[in-house]
């Protein structure tokens, strides 16, 4: 009897943290398989942008468009691995059918000293976004400086729809690199917190093993 409880309280750990790292594999599978889903849908062929696009609907939407940049834009900052600080370049861009559209055209490291804006017509393709970056902690704009892609907000200041392109290739380049839209800053720890659980677990085990051992050096 004297193993009961401790065998009890082991059993049922072991079962909690074991069950709790199943979960998170579970979990683990279902976001691969929607960060693929993603990913299929960023790179289909593009179309043209919807006349009222939908932020849920067309999320990640593959389109292309043309039209007149409006050389005045925003810059908002922000940072990237292995590059640092930089500026993403957020300006306007009208199509032949009077559509006035936002189009983040990409970044510029910060250390770069040029902050003008792209003019004149250009072709792109990218992907239609509405980003959800903006918390209790974001600051608010200073002059042409944003913290946040806000795209209710930029469209108000630019005077356009709320309707942003990530551009992925704009013809003619310029000194702005385009940063595309990707599934690569979709979190994905799932993997690493079933590690953990089932970590725990084997702890659990080991615990409830060397309490069973003390229990029985102090009756022999």
């Amino acid at each position: 009897m004297r193993y009961l409880f401790p065998a009890i309280l082991g059993i049922c750990g072991i079962a909690i943290l074991v069950s709790l790292g199943t979960w998170q594999l579970r979990r683990l599978a279902w976001k691969e398989a929607m960060l693929a889903e993603i990913d299929a849908r960023i790179t289909a062929a593009p179309v043209a942008v919807p006349a009222t696009p939908d932020p849920k609907a067309d999320r990640y939407l593959p389109v292309e468009a043309e039209g007149d940049l409006g050389g005045e834009g925003l810059m908002v900052l922000a940072s990237i691995k292995q590059v640092g600080a930089i500026h993403r370049f957020i300006t306007t861009l009208t199509t032949p059918a009077g559509r006035v559209l936002l189009v983040d055209l990409g970044y510029r490291r910060i250390v770069s000293a040029d902050a003008s804006v792209p003019e004149g017509a250009v072709r792109l393709t990218g992907n239609l976004h509405w980003p959800e970056e903006i918390d209790s902690y974001t600051p608010t704009p200073d002059g042409t400086l944003w913290f946040a892609r806000d795209v209710p907000a930029m469209a108000e200041a630019l005077g356009a729809e709320p309707v942003l392109i990530v551009a992925r290739e704009v013809t003619p380049g310029s000194s702005i690199t385009p940063l595309p839209v990707s599934s690569a800053g979709i979190p994905n720890d799932h993997l690493e917190y079933a590690l953990t659980w089932f970590g725990l677990a084997l702890v659990w085990l080991g615990m409830t093993l060397f309490l069973m051992w003390r229990i029985k050096r102090r009756t022999v």
